[in-house]
């Protein structure tokens, strides 16, 4: 199994010759190193509504036929769409050809702006924890800390995790290892940070205040073996 982060919240997981992604926003992604032309995703998993997470989600689906799963307003809008969807709830979990999905508490918003002046609520946003081959990832998505990742950890024990660090609308560096703290992953990785001027960080600061020595900094493109 290969997982690689392509930039903002972008993950990729390749395994038993299926190649998921994780909230592929890849055109107008300025640090991504991916191309929509290029990318042939079996599966596609969104945390959230956000523009910047949906990305070329449609588009992708479309395409490769790829299933998307997501929480149950985003299935349903996005199949109305024609996507192929499978809906899931916060606390929910699927066993799928794959592996496993286990949808996670998320605390942010989700209104997907259509471009026509509307914003389309699509329901709560979540986490993931995608357990593949006996490992287990979670992807934090957008959101605060909160006290409950010590219950995810200690429900799921984490081999690999990816926390957003890019403050202003996710958790900031300090908030992050402290989340980092309660999940007790075996290995940490920033994402969501310098795609916009707002969220503008260094991650190395975020690994000094790691208390284990457990902190990894991806850039887009670089892989992870399991």
């Amino acid at each position: 199994m290969k997982v690689s982060f392509h930039g903002h919240a972008v993950v990729k997981v390749e395994t038993n010759g299926k190649t998921i992604l994780i909230d592929p926003f890849i055109t107008g992604n300025e640090l991504t190193d991916l191309k929509v032309e290029d990318v042939k995703p079996d599966v596609i998993i969104l945390t959230h509504g956000h523009n910047d997470h949906v990305g070329d989600t449609v588009e992708l689906a479309k395409k490769h036929d790829a299933l998307v799963i997501g929480i149950a307003e985003i299935a349903d809008y996005l199949g109305d769409q024609g996507v192929r969807t499978h809906g899931m709830s916060i606390g929910g979990a699927f066993e799928f050809d794959f592996g496993k999905v286990k949808l996670t508490p998320a605390f942010h918003g989700t209104g997907f702006n259509n471009g026509e002046g509307q914003i389309i609520y699509l329901g709560m946003p979540a986490g993931i924890l995608l357990t593949i081959e006996g490992k287990t990832i979670y992807h934090a998505g957008d959101t605060a800390v909160f006290s409950d990742m010590k219950l995810i950890g200690e429900r799921h024990p984490i081999d690999l995790a990816f926390l957003p660090i890019g403050d202003n609308y996710t958790m900031g560096p300090e908030d992050a290892a402290l989340a980092a703290k309660f999940l007790q992953a075996k290995q940490v990785v920033p994402i969501h940070y310098n795609t916009f001027p707002v969220i503008k960080q260094d991650p190395e600061k975020f690994l000094d205040l790691l208390e284990e020595e457990n902190g990894l900094i991806m850039e887009a493109g670089d892989e992870i073996d399991f």
